[in-house]
Formats: C-alpha cells, sequence, structure tokens
C-alpha cells in the first residue's frame, strides 16, 4: 500500500515537471511569435493611428498605451536592433503630449528618455537626433537657454559627424545673444536687489486720436505719485503728466524715450529721478482727462489718457487706425474679422444703430490655457470656439461689425484686451469664459459686470480669471472707488441681465438641468477701464461632468452664442429712441 502512494505522489510529480516545461516552451515560442520586429510594426501603428486622428489625441490614456507598446519592446529585448527605436518615439510621444497635456512630468520623461538613448545606445544613429531634442526642448518649451546651450555644446563635442550637428551649432549662435542678453538683465535685477529697488522693466502703450493707454511694467510692487503740470511757453516744454515710482530704478533693457504723437501725447519718457526715485513723463498734446491704477501679477502701473472736447473735430479728420506699440515699436494686433465683414459700411451704420461695433474677447489663450482637464482639455480653446461663433451670430442678427481680441492661440496680457477695445471704439466689450470649481458638483451659468465684489464665490472667481490672489483682490476693489465715476456700471448692469436672460432662455428650450446664477458683480482686471459696456461671461463649469460635456459640444457652443447674441440683441433695442412719425 505504502509502494502505490509513493509511486503515485512520483508520478505526479513528474507530470508537475512535464507541465512547467509545456509552460516554457509555450511562453517562448509566443515571445518568438511576438517578437521586437513584430512588436515595433504594432506599436508604430498604433502611434500612426493615434497621430492622424484629433478624437483619439485628446485622450491622454490613448497617448499611455501607444508609449506603453513601445516600452514593453526595450524592457523585454533591451539588446535588439529596435530597442533604440522604441525609447526614441517613446520620447517623441512624451514630447508630443505635453502639448496637449501642458504637464511637465511629460516633458520630464521625454528628456529622461532622450537621455536612455544618449547613454545606452551612443553609438545608433539615432543618439546624435536625441542630444539634439534635448536641447531643443530646454530651449523651446522649457526657455532655459542656458541648459539649452550645454545640451548643443554636448551635440557638437560627442557626435562631431552626426547629422544633427550643424542645426545645433546654428541655435547655439543665437543661445549665446539670448545668454548674454540674460545675463545683462540678471546683473540688473541683482543690482536693483541689493540696494533694496524695484527693477522698472518696461513701458507699452495702445493709442488713437482720442485714447491712450499707458502700461509701465515693474518687478514687484511699488508705491507712486503722480501730478501734472502746466505748459511752460519760456522753456517751450507742453503739458506733462508725471509718475514717480517710489523704491525703484530703471532696468538697462528699457527704451527710455517713445515716441507716440497720436494728437492726446507727443511722446513717453523714462530716467532715473534720482537715487532711488524713476520719473515717467507724459509730455501732452491735447488730454481731457486721464485715471492711473495698478494691477498685480505681475504687477503693472495703467494710466489710461482721453481727448480733450477741443480736439474732437480735428480727431475726427485724423486717421482712426489703432497702433499698439512695445517699446516704441508700432504693431497691429490680432482682429477677428466674420467673413464678408465690411469695415467701412456695417448694416448697423446703415440703420443708425448706436451700437455699431461689438470686441469679443475669448478667455486666456496662448501660455495662458485656463482651467485644464485630462484628455488635453483646456479653457482657451473652448473660448476660442465659442467666442468665433458668437461672432458670426451677432453679425447675421444685428448687423454690427464684431473684432475679436485673439482669433488664434496667443497669449494676450489682460491690460491689453481692454485697451484693443478702446483703441477700436467698440460699443460693447463681451469677454468669455469658462468656469471651474473644485468641487465638482457645482454648476451653472452667470454673468458679471465690473464693480466692487458683493459676496465670496465672486471674489474666487475673480481671483482667478484675474490670476491673482485674494489679498490683490481686495487690494483692486480699494482703487475701484476713484474709477466708479468713469466706468459705465449702470450701462453694463442692463447689458449683463439682457445676455444672462437671453443665454439661459436658449439653454432651457434644449436642456431640461440648468441652472441661472445670476447676474453678479467683481472686479474682474479685463474690465478696467473699458470706455463701453462691458460683461464678463462665464458660461459653465468645465469641472462639473454634465457642462463639461455640454461645453465640448459643438451644438451647445452655437446655442450659448446664439443666446448670448439674443440677450446683446435685446440691449441694442432697449436703448435705441423710439422712432418718430
Amino acid at each position: 500500500m505504502m509502494f502505490k502512494k509513493a509511486t503515485c505522489l512520483f508520478l505526479l510529480f513528474l507530470l508537475s515537471l512535464a507541465v512547467v516545461q509545456m509552460c516554457r516552451q509555450t511562453e517562448a515560442a509566443n515571445k518568438s511569435a511576438s517578437g521586437p520586429e513584430k512588436l515595433l510594426a504594432n506599436a508604430d501603428q498604433s502611434r500612426k493611428s493615434l497621430l492622424a486622428s484629433a478624437t483619439k489625441m485628446n485622450s491622454r490614456q490613448n497617448w499611455l498605451n501607444c508609449i506603453s507598446k513601445y516600452q514593453d519592446i526595450y524592457e523585454e529585448y533591451p539588446k535588439s536592433e529596435q530597442a533604440p527605436r522604441a525609447v526614441y518615439n517613446s520620447a517623441a510621444l512624451y514630447r508630443k503630449l505635453y502639448k496637449y497635456s501642458s504637464i511637465e512630468e511629460d516633458l520630464d520623461k521625454a528628456l529622461s528618455l532622450y537621455g536612455k538613448l544618449i547613454d545606452e545606445y551612443k553609438d545608433h544613429r539615432l543618439a546624435d537626433d536625441a542630444q539634439y531634442y534635448r536641447g531643443e526642448i530646454y530651449y523651446q518649451e522649457k526657455h532655459d537657454p542656458a541648459q539649452a546651450y550645454v545640451e548643443f555644446l554636448k551635440l557638437d563635442v560627442n557626435f562631431p559627424s552626426g547629422d544633427m550637428r550643424p542645426k545645433g551649432k546654428a541655435i547655439m549662435d543665437e543661445l549665446s545673444v539670448a545668454i548674454s542678453k540674460k545675463d545683462e538683465i540678471k546683473e540688473d535685477k541683482a543690482s536693483a536687489s541689493a540696494n533694496g529697488l524695484v527693477s522698472v522693466k518696461n513701458i507699452r502703450y495702445w493709442s488713437t486720436p482720442t485714447y491712450t493707454r499707458i502700461v509701465i511694467d515693474a518687478d514687484n510692487p511699488l508705491n507712486y505719485k503722480h501730478n501734472l503740470l502746466k505748459a511752460d511757453t519760456a522753456l517751450k516744454k507742453p503739458r506733462r503728466l508725471y509718475i514717480d515710482l517710489e523704491n525703484s530704478r530703471v532696468s538697462s533693457d528699457i527704451e527710455t524715450d517713445i515716441p507716440i504723437k497720436d494728437g492726446l501725447l507727443q511722446s513717453a519718457r523714462a530716467g532715473q529721478y534720482n537715487n532711488n526715485t524713476v520719473r515717467v513723463v507724459l509730455d501732452i498734446e491735447n488730454v481731457g482727462g486721464y485715471k492711473i491704477f495698478s494691477l498685480y501679477d505681475p504687477f503693472r502701473i495703467v494710466v489710461d489718457v482721453q481727448g480733450s472736447s477741443e480736439g474732437k473735430e480735428e480727431n475726427k479728420q485724423a486717421s482712426s487706425t489703432s497702433n499698439s506699440g512695445t517699446n516704441g515699436r508700432n504693431v497691429r494686433k490680432g482682429i477677428y474679422k466674420p467673413e464678408g465683414a465690411d469695415q467701412n459700411v456695417t448694416l448697423a451704420r446703415q440703420l443708425g444703430l448706436s451700437v455699431k461695433r461689438i470686441v469679443i474677447d475669448p478667455g486666456h489663450g496662448g501660455k495662458d490655457p485656463g482651467t485644464q482637464l485630462d484628455g488635453g482639455i483646456q479653457e482657451k480653446d473652448i473660448t476660442l470656439d465659442l467666442a468665433k461663433k458668437l461672432a458670426a451670430v451677432i453679425k447675421k442678427t444685428t448687423g454690427c461689425e464684431v473684432l475679436l481680441t485673439r482669433d488664434k492661440d496667443v497669449f494676450l496680457p489682460l491690460d491689453e484686451r481692454t485697451a484693443f477695445a478702446n483703441v477700436n471704439k467698440a460699443d460693447l466689450f463681451i469677454s468669455v469664459h469658462v468656469n471651474a470649481h473644485k468641487q465638482s458638483s457645482v454648476y451653472g451659468l452667470e454673468t458679471y459686470f465690473l464693480n466692487m465684489a458683493t459676496d465670496e464665490s465672486a471674489v474666487m472667481v475673480a481671483a482667478r480669471e484675474n490670476a491673482t490672489s485674494e489679498k490683490n483682490i481686495s487690494d483692486l476693489q480699494s482703487i475701484l472707488n476713484d474709477l466708479m465715476l468713469n466706468t459705465k456700471i449702470s450701462e453694463s448692469s442692463k447689458l449683463a441681465y439682457k445676455v444672462q436672460n437671453g443665454m439661459m432662455t436658449k439653454v432651457k428650450k434644449t436642456y431640461k438641468v440648468n441652472k441661472s446664477l445670476g447676474v453678479k458683480q467683481a472686479p474682474f482686471y479685463v474690465l478696467i477701464g473699458a470706455e463701453m459696456p462691458a460683461v464678463l461671461i462665464e458660461t459653465g463649469f468645465i469641472t462639473n461632468p454634465t457642462e463639461k460635456k455640454r461645453l465640448l459640444n459643438d451644438s451647445y457652443k452655437t446655442l450659448l452664442a446664439d443666446g448670448i447674441a439674443s440677450g446683446i440683441n435685446s440691449y441694442i433695442k432697449s436703448i435705441e429712441p423710439a422712432k418718430g412719425g
């Protein structure tokens, strides 16, 4: 009996060995069937499919799935001919993904993988490409010219026969100039810091014969005083408005004498008035009034100048072309014109309507993406798409001329957007945004006009859109007291109610679940200084699953555009004088 039992156990042992051996053989056969060549072909096909589909590229998981296929190759077959190509393609995909995600970790993984290729496969023909692209990433995405120079220098030294070396050397020449410039600026800042002084680094302006906005940029907040001097006929000096910036110094790279000559101002000048004061002087030709205020993050002082009544007749004869300048160089900003728009004779002008030109401002843009979500979803893209739809609807339903502050993915400072509306003599200013909240259950649509905030939620929305802190919002509210007399609060409030009502009326007809958060007031930077009725619209919460789905839907954005345009049309009709018989 004992012998039979032992025999059975021995047979079971032999059987188990046979099963293990079969499993190993099967696994080896599978690996052979899906070797590195086939795996690379499958990964390449997956990459081509991904890059050919805008829909697929909007999903982060699709990118990671494709990258993992390449990862299987270089981890499973590190000595194979296909491994370097797999590492290279993984790095390239992470870099492309960064353009959609703006997640710094994606860029770091691309750098790491390019480094892996250089270290482990230094004799491969793609090694010099990897070294080149490391330099390009530091130059283009990380904006670190010093490290970029080091990477391109490694390319020059370590890959003297590489085909990427000439391109790298050309960029090194550019970088040597940029680094020298940066070192000068660093020296300025270090000197200013050592003396406890704030560096005044730039003066920008936008101008027409009837309106000019000057912006003075500084490294940190500072106190300032201003005064208006009478003309001095004996010394042949015009009226001058000067602003003294306390505890400051002039940066070496600032343009110190800027000719403007727009009919209002002759020029703007900046100089070191004494050891710790910078004086900015505006030479006045024809000014009826001005206002000065400061904005934060980054700190800048804004001067808005309006023409006097005596000069209005001659200004009517002057060119109405609006220019904007930076450091004295006149440039045209991007203007969007709906197809078929006639700049000279719009339907609104033919009908004699009081609202003839409307500026639409798509929130965020360029390096400022606004709220971001997984899958490459960014607020700046939604607002631009919605703004273009809105521009087309407004032109069609009102006959008004429509301009956009931006018609593509570019960055515009908030003060520049308002200046754009002013220099283009807009009759209405509409800033379009998408809301966000840390609680995904929060949803609804709301419209704002400029005033001091009346509740905490309005403060938080303003802080987010201003890209600043609650503390700075309270500072901003204190300066609004000086601006209210010249701000069209009453008209803006009326416009806000019309827009909110028009928007909600359209949405309710199609969607049962919706919420109006009403009309609110808050200190938004983008509305300060607007010389026309101006509102900011939050078209829903992208952090709420339901509203996120809607905001990504083309039909819903068209519905929103119809609603906003309906509200604008209602406002225009409400302010038109009754037609006499």
